[in-house]
């Protein structure tokens, strides 16, 4: 009897770099290859398979994936029966949240959407750009685009609806919003079934354990010092409330070595102050994973 598999579907483009990054993270190795579609990983009990993210949902609802990772935008257009596991947004490229907008030319005579009645409106998302339109009670002329999506007003449609996440392609081709359709963000998607199996069941939350451990780590860092057991009290004071340091006696037990895990971000105002009230020896450390 074979040993069982999950198979499981991984992003090919925007979103492949960074899925393999968020993978390393977590502690998987994943060898891709320019001529396959199925790369290799350091897990016998995982098949991937490379899937653009706009069809991903779809072969996981049909079963021909047990698990994949997609924009909720997607699973949302396709019409996709996928339970979701796990919202992976993280602070990297492409793994942030991204706006579906409605845009037009900034010298455009278009102030609204009620303007755009009867106008061309080219868009990738048909199927959410139809529902949007509808809502609004607006009849327009939806075509599907097929890419380079923000060069084609005016002149090949008077306005389109496209995905941003910085906004910079929406300033370099002077487009200006008139309103966001939905904010997507990289959502871990299961099979039904597959999700009521419980081996793959388990074996999904494992990898979604380590990968949410991956995005946690990604915006801390660990912090450790030695400090006076007479300045602990003033040093103590200091951390941010969730710190819960670890404290260890040191050779000398005078002192003692205590170690924090805290946002990045608060380190740069927060070592300064500690120095002040008598920590010593301040070393910051980066973290792969943090699992609460």
């Amino acid at each position: 009897m074979s040993e069982p598999r999950l198979r499981l579907g991984l992003p090919k483009g925007s979103l492949q770099d960074t899925t393999a990054r968020l993978f390393a993270l977590a502690g998987y190795d994943i060898r891709f290859s320019s001529r396959s579609y199925y790369p290799d990983i350091d897990d016998p009990e995982i098949e991937c398979i490379l899937i653009r993210a706009q069809e991903m949902a779809r072969y996981v609802e049909n079963g021909t994936m047990d698990a994949g990772i997609t924009g909720i935008d997607w699973v949302l257009e396709n019409g996709a029966d996928v339970e979701e596991l796990a919202d992976l947004r993280a602070p990297w490229p492409n793994y942030g949240p991204v706006r579906w907008i409605l845009a037009v030319k900034n010298d455009s005579p278009f102030q609204t959407p009620k303007d755009l009645e009867g106008k061309r409106i080219a868009t990738e998302v048909m199927g959410m750009t139809e529902r949007y339109f509808a809502e609004q009670g607006i009849s327009a002329q939806l075509e599907f685009s097929w890419g380079a999506t923000e060069v084609k007003p005016p002149v090949l449609a008077d306005a389109i609806v496209d995905v941003t996440e910085t906004g910079s392609s929406l300033r370099a081709n002077n487009l200006k919003v008139l309103d966001t359709l939905m904010v997507s963000t990289p959502r871990f998607v299961a099979n039904r079934d597959a999700a009521k199996d419980e081996w793959k069941r388990d074996k999904m939350e494992r990898i979604l354990m380590l990968l949410r451990g991956a995005i946690a780590a990604a915006t801390r860092v660990g912090l450790s010092m030695n400090v006076k057991r007479d300045d602990l009290e003033k040093v103590l004071a200091l951390l941010p409330d969730k710190g819960s340091p670890t404290i260890s006696t040191l050779a000398d037990e005078s002192w003692v070595d205590l170690f924090v895990v805290i946002e990045e971000t608060l380190v740069r105002d927060l070592a300064p102050r500690l120095h002040q009230a008598g920590a010593t020896d301040l070393v910051e450390t980066p973290l792969n994973k943090f699992i609460e």
